[in-house]
């Protein structure tokens, strides 16, 4: 009886090392995001809003680098329309 469970053991952790080794090779095998589909998750997150098929989408092939990139820029857009918006009502006001 010894012997077959460690042989199921040995079968089932071999198994677990097979699945592991797809599901890696599974990601490896998804494209990358496109640079739409990047700020599409980007001004979802400046929302709060993102849906979970999005989400798992984004941590399976994106780069945090690249959406930390994506977010400073459209912070930094996001800046310059709020003070050109600020400025010309004030300019209109008075």
């Amino acid at each position: 009886m010894n012997e077959e469970t460690a042989a199921e053991e040995k079968n089932s952790a071999t198994t677990v090392q097979d699945q592991s080794a797809k599901i890696d090779s599974a990601e490896e095998a998804l494209p990358p995001l496109t640079l739409w589909q990047m700020i599409g998750s980007v001004m979802s997150a400046a929302v709060g809003v993102q849906s979970k098929e999005n989400r798992e989408r984004d941590f399976a092939r994106g780069k945090a680098s690249h959406f930390i990139m994506v977010g400073v820029g459209f912070t930094i857009l996001f800046v310059i329309l709020m003070a050109t918006l600020v400025s010309f009502i004030i300019r209109q006001v008075t």
